[in-house]
Parts: C-alpha cells; sequence; structure tokens
C-alpha cells in the first residue's frame, strides 16, 4: 500500500521521463493508458523503499550459512525476539535477503518532534538511526531520552536550527534522542555520532551500523546481480572504471577468489580512500585503486607505466565492469529530486566517453558489462544502440543470472537484443504490507519473486569484443 506521496521531480524532467516512458514503441505495445499507468507506477514506487534489505556476503572470509546464523541472532536482539526469517538467494549465493516489515500504521506520533534532511531520511526508511548532521530542526523543548517523531523535509525547505516546522514534511517513525536540542545545535563540528536512535520506524529494516564489518557488504540486489553478469576468474585482470564506494570492486576480488588483479578507479580521492577501506576491512589483497579520471584511463603512447597504474595500453583487461556516473533516478527510496534537465541529461555525453574509453581497453574477445541504477531510456538502452552502431566490434550477450525484465523499447534494438538486457523495473508488482504473520505464511518461492521485483531502478547490459580475424 502506499503511504507516501510519488517522487516530487521538477515539471520539466517528469515531462522528461514521461516522453521516455510513453515512447511511440512502447505505446504502441502497450496502449496509451497502460503505458502512462505502468509510469505514474514506478513515480510512486520510487519513494517507497524496496521490499528486502539485501546482504552480500564476504565469501573470502566466510561462508554463507555462518553469515547467516549470525545475522539470525543480531535480528533477535534488534528487533526485541522478533524472529524475521533470512533467504539465501536461489541464483546469487553469496546474497541474503532480509524482509522489510511496514508500513506500520499504528505508531503514536509524538509532541516533540525533529525534522531530518531528505537522504537522512532516506537513510532511516531503509534502516538507519539518525546522526547529528542529518538533523535540521528539533522542538525547542527537546531533551536528551526523550521520545520524538522523526520527519523528512522532502522539499529541503527548512531552516537549521528551527523550532518549529509546517511545511512539507513526511512521517518516518519514533525514537529517543540521544542529546538535547541545545547539544545539537551547539555548532561543535565534533557531534558527528547518533543524534536520533530510531526505535518505531514505519519501515522495520535491521540496522548495520558496525554489524559484522568484515563479513558483510550491505547492497541493493541488482548491484550484486552486475558483478555475477561480469564473471570474473581467477587470475584474469579487471578494471573497475569507476569503482568508489567499492562494493562491486571487492565482490569481483571476492569471485575471484582474491587471485588476478582489479584496477579500480575514481577521480575524488575521498572515495578512493573508501575503498582502500573496504578492500582492507574485507581482507582483499587483489585490488589496486588510483585516483583518476576515467575518461583519460586509456594511454596514447606505447611506454608502459613503471608502477603499472592509469593509463593504460590499449587492449590490457579481460573483463571491464564500467558502472557509469549517472542520474541517479532508479534510487528508492527517493521522495524528492530537485535536479534540473540539465543535470539529469548532462550524463549521456560523460557515459559515451568513459564507454569509449572502455572498448579501447578491452581485450579482443572479452567482457564489457554496463550498468547504471537510473531507469531513464537515454542512459540505458539508448546507450546500447548508441554503442552497437558506433562499435561494429561489440555484441549483445546474454546475461547470467538473468534476474530483472527485459530492456524497454524505445531505442530502435530488436525484442531478441531487448531479451538480452536486464531492466529492474519496480513498476511491475503492487506495493505490499508486509507484517510478521504474513511473513510466517509466505512461500519461500513467491519471496524470492518479490525481492528480485521490487528492489531499485536499475540496467545492465554484457558485451564482448569480437576477436580479430
Amino acid at each position: 500500500m502506499s503511504i507516501f506521496p510519488k517522487i516530487s521531480l521538477r515539471l520539466e524532467v517528469e515531462s522528461y521521463l514521461k516522453d521516455g516512458f510513453m515512447n511511440k514503441e512502447v505505446v504502441s505495445a502497450l496502449g496509451k493508458q497502460e503505458a502512462e499507468r505502468k509510469f505514474e507506477t514506478l513515480l510512486n514506487r520510487l519513494s517507497h523503499p524496496p521490499s528486502f534489505t539485501t546482504v552480500r556476503v564476504n565469501t573470502h572470509l566466510v561462508s554463507v550459512q555462518h553469515v547467516k546464523n549470525l545475522l539470525l541472532d543480531e535480528l533477535r536482539k534488534q528487533f526485541n525476539g522478533l524472529s524475521v526469517p533470512i533467504l539465501q538467494h536461489p541464483d546469487l549465493q553469496d546474497v541474503l535477503l532480509i524482509p522489510v516489515i511496514g508500513p506500520r500504521k499504528n505508531i503514536k506520533k509524538q509532541q516533540c518532534e525533529a525534522i531530518v534532511g531528505a537522504l537522512c531520511g532516506n537513510a532511516v526508511l531503509r534502516g538507519a538511526h539518525v546522526y547529528v548532521p542529518g538533523i535540521v530542526s528539533a522542538s525547542k523543548f527537546m531533551k536528551a531520552g526523550d521520545v520524538i517523531s522523526v520527519y523528512s523535509d522532502i522539499k529541503g525547505k527548512c531552516k537549521k536550527g528551527a523550532k518549529e516546522f509546517d511545511g512539507t514534511k513526511v512521517f518516518l517513525g519514533n525514537g529517543i534522542s540521544e542529546l538535547s536540542r541545545k547539544q545539537i545545535f551547539s555548532g561543535l563540528p565534533e557531534l558527528k555520532g547518533i543524534g536520533i536512535k530510531i526505535t518505531e520506524p514505519v519501515y522495520l529494516s535491521p540496522s548495520f551500523d558496525n554489524v559484522l564489518p568484515s563479513y558483510l557488504f550491505l547492497q541493493n540486489l541488482p548491484s550484486t546481480v552486475v558483478t555475477h553478469v561480469l564473471d570474473p576468474q581467477p587470475g584474469e585482470k579487471i578494471l573497475d572504471l569507476c569503482a568508489a564506494p567499492g562494493g562491486k570492486t571487492t565482490h569481483i576480488a571476492a569471485l575471484m577468489h582474491d587471485q588476478g588483479e582489479v584496477i579500480a578507479l575514481d577521480k575524488t580521492f575521498n572515495k578512493v580512500e573508501k575503498i582502500k577501506q573496504n578492500a582492507l576491512l574485507l581482507g582483499l589483497n587483489s585490488i589496486r585503486t588510483f585516483c583518476f579520471d576515467g575518461t583519460k584511463a586509456l594511454k596514447l603512447d606505447t611506454v608502459n607505466n613503471a608502477e603499472g597504474g592509469p593509463p593504460f595500453l590499449p587492449e590490457s583487461f579481460d573483463r571491464i565492469l564500467l558502472d557509469a556516473p549517472c542520474s541517479g533516478l532508479g534510487q528508492r527510496p527517493n521522495m524528492a529530486c530537485s535536479w534540473t534537465l540539465k543535470e539529469v541529461t548532462s550524463y549521456q555525453p560523460l557515459q559515451r566517453k568513459l564507454f569509449t574509453v572502455a572498448v579501447e581497453l578491452l581485450k579482443p574477445g572479452a567482457v564489457l558489462v554496463y550498468s547504471t541504477c537510473t531507469v531513464t531510456l537515454a542512459e540505458n538502452e539508448e546507450q546500447v544502440a548508441w554503442a552497437l552502431r558506433t562499435f561494429p566490434c561489440l555484441q549483445l550477450h546474454p546475461q547470467e543470472p538473468q534476474i530483472g525484465g527485459a530492456g524497454m523499447m524505445g531505442a530502435g534494438l530488436s525484442l531478441e537484443q531487448l531479451k538480452q538486457l536486464q531492466r529492474f523495473d519496480p513498476s511491475v508488482v503492487p506495493l505490499l504490507d508486509t507484517d510478521i504473520d504474513s511473513l510466517r505464511d509466505a512461500v519461500t518461492g513467491d519471496m524470492i519473486w518479490l525481492a528480485n521485483k521490487d528492489c531499485i531502478g536499475f540496467f545492465i547490459a554484457k558485451f564482448i569484443k569480437g576477436k580479430y580475424t
């Protein structure tokens, strides 16, 4: 059931998205009314969290069963003895699925309130507590230890430090304040810890703050599918062209049994440091990280770098992952996006620059996987059509595992080509209310199906570079 309004977008952005989802090919196949219904359903789904929390087990250090047992104990502690099932994904053996309970409609709203920023609010809906930097305002009488209601300022209109807020706000649940209002807004920069411990969330998901940090990695389901589609093998040299924060990089290394070489690039220093931290935490030694702009990763002369870092000579890699920078319009939950149309449409040229570099760096016969966490036609199927026109050496390749749906019509691709893509589209399932009783009666196969469908919006394409004849 829908309890939040649909994602709030600028009118120009919503119109742009609608044009893509109601293109001539789609309307011809589905009819105008059905195409419009699917688009409106998608906008509604984007403001709500997925039905499952997805955890990838670091199989380099520990078995899936051992982590499952540890997590069952952890959930019982977090949920006050409530027994929530944990499912191992049948097609992604290193992935565990935890159902999200909610929406819970009988939570009593408190007189004392705190307003948090939209990004903080999104995190709360997926199990996080509220950290001090995320708190925008609090009731003037709020003290440490108070039970307070937490709301998300989805349109960013609340002033920092305000004592009350009457603008658009969405109820996220109740929690206990760890600090007083005076402490929170004291201006001390060192206040970065938990400000409000969430005790009664509208959507009940586990918190993973410092929970088994070397054994698991919190990822969205399609993000784990990408690396399995890439299918890295021990001993190979693999490039993750836009690697931060390192979830897919570390997954590649784990699937290779940490044997071979994984090169991870990102142009932002702090993000590169995060990849290094994650690799160290997960005990992976095959990863080499570089702070480098992926669009400049192709070496134009033939002199080898002594340290083996970027830029690289053509045809240097056995497999390349291009998890491209994108408009991110598939992320969930996301109640509001303030981006302009110019910002949303700015990614296609960058993606093409990165893609061109990736093709040059790929060995003949090697694999290139392209992915995004957005739903736009321009950044997904249109990029595939462009790539096939621009690089005759590339062929689309069937994906394994195939968990998402086929690609969307509208870019001129054949039905056979669309079937070789994976588009994760949360509009294909109804929003369901999940409570502990419904979980007791649930069939495992039905739950796996729901987890596969009710996830973030995502896209994957797999290409093979032809061998020379």
